[in-house]
């Protein structure tokens, strides 16, 4: 069973060289940290960052930069600062080709709700909305289960959603699943030391698999 770090490393195998890529708050975020050498990304934030780095070094933290989860980061060289509207023309326009967010609850259509939370005093959806709506992919990371055991990869999402038939690929402690056009998580790879049959009575929705599933690599 993977945790939060192992998820995040997997998710960024997926980035591929010279991609616009938004980390969203949460695991994502983690993800600047395991970019593979040699793979060269523009990470934003909808803050009004372009070129974020990974995270700061204790001798390295600058109050003044931070991310949309408030968590200090560095900047590359050649990063940008800007206003909260441009970011958000930024993705509006299309030109972030993948966002990395988490999730709640995800349906079998690829639906998402990821921004209340039931019993819970929350402020709204943030930059969320416009993200699935506007990026080419959208990976989400997220827990296979909820603390009292129930799945969050549904039929149907219970939460408000966030977007509708928009999630592309699943990374979660337990496995990396497709959302299939058609509807349905088809199962890419398993975690570390967890079995096919885990995976099923995990997950509520419609589970596909075809042949022999492989371990992910780390």
């Amino acid at each position: 069973m993977l945790d939060k770090h192992g998820i995040a490393k997997r998710i960024a195998r997926e980035i591929k060289d010279g991609m616009y890529v938004n980390l969203g708050i949460g695991i994502p975020t983690l993800v600047a940290n395991y970019i593979p050498q040699g793979i060269n990304v523009v990470l934003q934030s909808e803050n009004g960052l372009l070129g974020i780095g990974p995270f700061p070094q204790e001798h390295e933290v600058d109050p003044d930069l931070i991310n949309a989860g408030k968590q200090t980061i560095t900047m590359l060289p050649g990063s940008s600062i800007f206003s909260s509207a441009d970011s958000f023309a930024m993705i509006r326009g299309g030109h972030v080709q993948l966002t990395i967010l988490g999730a709640m609850e995800v349906s079998e259509n690829g639906d998402i709700a990821n921004w209340k939370i039931p019993g819970k005093l929350v402020k709204g959806m943030g930059g969320a909305m416009d993200l699935v709506a506007s990026a080419e992919n959208i990976i989400v990371a997220m827990q296979h289960v909820s603390k009292n055991g129930a799945s969050k990869l549904l039929k149907e999402c219970s939460l408000p959603l966030t977007g509708l038939k928009c999630v592309k690929k699943i990374v979660t402690e337990l496995a990396v699943l497709d959302v299939l056009p058609e509807g349905g998580f088809k199962l890419i790879e398993r975690a570390p030391g967890i079995t096919v049959e885990q995976i099923k009575q995990a997950t509520e929705g419609r589970l596909v698999i075809g042949g022999e599933i492989p371990e992910m690599v780390i």
